[in-house]
């Protein structure tokens, strides 16, 4: 099987595509075992992606210490697994991982019970209040994160409010949850839920005063807790990313260029974590901001000196990141180019946005055929502006009858 299996790893090296008949015309697997063959390799992958140090994180070295003390625990060695428990459940603790750290109780509590000391009865109420403590925390983090999940994905299917009706909606969901959290019993976790949850509300109402409130505590929590930005990159990186955004649209520029400074300083810093996936965020953010600030100064020209070499980067990252994110960035493309009086380069990149076949947000696509209308205007180009103008107005009827 392990030659097999290393046969098969080389073969699809090679591969741009995967293309399962050069498998089995090379003969290195039946048609049969070939499932069970990639599961294989699959899971050796995992493993050595999980052994390799530039994979490693808090969260996995927590988990190995679980798993050790489990082994330790299945071969009766008791205290050695309880050390091994009080370590990780401190760190995991300090770290806010309660969810990790619940499982170390969990377990601990079995142990005790089995390994019985003098001292019993003190480690059992010790036992009991931690495990009260993480679960009340487990559950606010859980109310507040399904809260924060819900009113994202709002934001995402159907974009802003856009009648009293819907604000009435996102009000209820909102209220019913964030009325039974007291701010002051949250630890870190929660309250970046707690943040999260009214940057993405106000968002929605496109209450932009409270959004920018919200999302300077987000980042803010980050910056009076630095240890956490390595424990959490990707929320520090999510929090900068709305807080530049909102900044923007004051075009307050010398604030925003400072929080931008700030925000490439943190990130490229030695400390700062380095994958895959945060590369992808950190170039959202970064080529996004960038734009909003030639916006805000009104530099088109030297705006849209920056596109083939955001382009190029797109191209390296289309597998990581998801096509609304790219739809956005064409849109401020072809924004940039109506700002420079390219017009034609303008409908050329709106209309990626159009000709999508991806589920392009509504509020995105009506603010791109606008775009298109101005740029065909300033253009002269109006061969075919009636026949734009009717599809567009056939596009607001359906969407209105949707709504």
């Amino acid at each position: 099987m392990d030659a097999k299996f290393l046969l098969l790893f080389s073969e699809m090296d090679k591969m741009n595509e995967y293309d399962e008949s050069i498998i089995l015309t090379k003969k290195i697997s039946t048609k049969q075992q070939l499932s069970n063959l990639k599961a294989h390799l699959y899971k050796q992958i995992l493993v050595s992606l999980r052994l390799n140090p530039s994979h490693q994180n808090y969260r996995i070295q927590l988990r190995e210490q679980l798993d050790f003390a489990n082994i330790l625990y299945q071969k009766g060695l008791y205290k050695q697994a309880l050390k091994i428990l009080d370590k990780t459940k401190q760190s995991a603790l300090e770290l806010d991982e309660k969810t990790i750290a619940s499982e170390i109780i969990d377990l601990e509590k079995v142990i005790e019970s089995q390994f019985i000391t003098r001292s019993i009865e003190g480690r059992a109420d010790e036992l009991i209040r931690q495990s009260k403590e993480v679960s009340t925390q487990n559950h606010y983090a859980t109310e507040l994160s399904n809260l924060s999940l819900k009113l994202y994905s709002e934001m995402l299917t159907h974009g802003y409010v856009k009648n009293d009706e819907d604000r009435a909606e996102i009000m209820d969901i909102f209220n019913a949850k964030i009325q039974k959290i007291n701010f002051k019993k949250l630890n870190f976790t929660e309250k970046l839920w707690y943040f999260k949850a009214h940057v993405w509300k106000n968002q929605l109402l496109q209450e932009y005063k409270y959004t920018l409130k919200y999302a300077f505590q987000w980042v803010d929590l980050f910056h009076k807790n630095p240890e956490m930005i390595v424990s959490h990159p990707v929320w520090y990186i999510k929090g900068n990313t709305y807080l530049l955004k909102i900044l923007f649209l004051y075009g307050n520029i010398d604030i925003l260029e400072n929080s931008f400074r700030q925000f490439n300083e943190t990130v490229r810093s030695s400390s700062f974590a380095q994958n895959e996936n945060l590369q992808s965020l950190i170039f959202l953010t970064y080529y996004n901001t960038l734009m909003n600030i030639h916006f805000v100064k009104g530099e088109f020209f030297s705006g849209s000196k920056l596109i083939p070499e955001i382009e190029l980067k797109m191209e390296k990252l289309r597998d990581k990141i998801d096509e609304h994110h790219f739809m956005i960035l064409y849109l401020k493309m072809a924004a940039m180019f109506f700002g420079s009086k390219k017009f034609e380069e303008s409908v050329q990149y709106s209309l990626k946005i159009i000709e999508s076949k991806g589920n392009v947000q509504e509020d995105l696509l009506f603010h791109t055929r606008i775009l298109i209308f101005m740029a065909k205007y300033e253009s002269g180009n109006d061969e075919d502006y009636d026949d734009f103008i009717k599809a567009t107005l056939k596009f607001v009827k359906k969407n209105e009858k949707a709504g």
